[in-house]
């Protein structure tokens, strides 16, 4: 339920801070008469994603047996490989996504009008909508549906109040430190995603285990219990993991921080001599 609500909430936060913003530039401009479109095109978007979420869980629970391993595997890979996808986009892209999309919303209602604000704000909710759908789905696995359903309604409306808050008194989030610390949580929960994803693979047989228990922790902490459950969920944790597993885990790590610290250093290296 926690991952759930944690990832709706930064999802559901971005596209209300996505609308909260093509909104405001239509108030400037004394268009707000095509705040309808901006509103049609993010409704059909959520709608479809929530189609495209429904599809992709009844799809999961339709295999059994290494087929559903196998699908709950490859799920999380993907959900973990866009998640790091979206980790980078925000970390190039964090400081400048405001004035940019504002602009762009200058030039819709300059050029295409009605029919371009639809265009850009459903491209931009449809996005956030496939890659929480996506989410919650790799959440699903290792959790029960409705843990997952209920954490996701939770932080989405959640992000919904924070949201309307932010947009309604003119308080002006920090994009980039919002971005640094919700990529942070999100670094986890992906690495999380691999490892997990690495685990189900191994029980299909798709990748070898080498080392079928490096270490056994459950009786420490069980991984079935309340607290093995909630750092499952949380960060894949596996009481008796393979050795894959543990490489996996560690090396998302070292690749995503070292990838992190080399796309940083030469914007650092030009901002400084700026």
């Amino acid at each position: 339920m926690i991952p759930a609500s944690l990832l709706a909430f930064r999802e559901g936060l971005e596209a209300a801070l996505i609308l909260g913003i093509v909104l405001s530039v239509l108030r400037r401009v004394r268009r707000t008469d095509q705040a309808r479109a901006v509103w049609l095109g993010a409704g059909i978007a959520a709608l479809l994603s929530l189609v495209v979420g429904v599809g992709l869980y009844t799809l999961g629970i339709s295999f059994e047996g290494q087929a559903e391993k196998i699908f709950e595997g490859l799920a999380m890979l993907l959900a973990a490989g866009v998640l790091t996808w979206m980790i980078f986009w925000m970390d190039r892209q964090g400081r400048t996504i405001q004035t940019e999309l504002e602009q762009n919303v200058r030039q819709a209602t300059l050029g295409g009008g009605r029919w371009a604000l639809f265009s850009l704000a459903f491209v931009a909710i449809f996005r956030e909508g496939i890659e929480l759908a996506l989410f919650l789905t790799a959440a699903a696995f290792s959790a029960t549906p409705w843990a997952t359903l209920i954490g996701g309604l939770v932080g989405l409306a959640l992000a919904v109040v924070v949201g309307w808050l932010l947009f309604a008194t003119t308080t002006r989030l920090n994009l980039r430190t919002f971005f640094q610390v919700t990529s942070l949580v999100l670094i986890f929960f992906a690495a999380g995603l691999v490892a997990h994803g690495v685990h189900e693979l191994n029980e299909a047989g798709w990748i070898p285990a080498v080392i079928e228990h490096v270490w056994d922790l459950n009786p420490v902490v069980d991984e079935d219990s309340g607290i093995g459950q909630i750092l499952k969920a949380l960060f894949g944790y596996n009481g008796n993991p393979s050795l894959t597993e543990v490489v996996a885990y560690v090396g998302y790590w070292v690749v995503v921080v070292l990838g992190l610290w080399c796309s940083r250093a030469p914007r650092e290296a030009i901002a400084a001599q700026a």
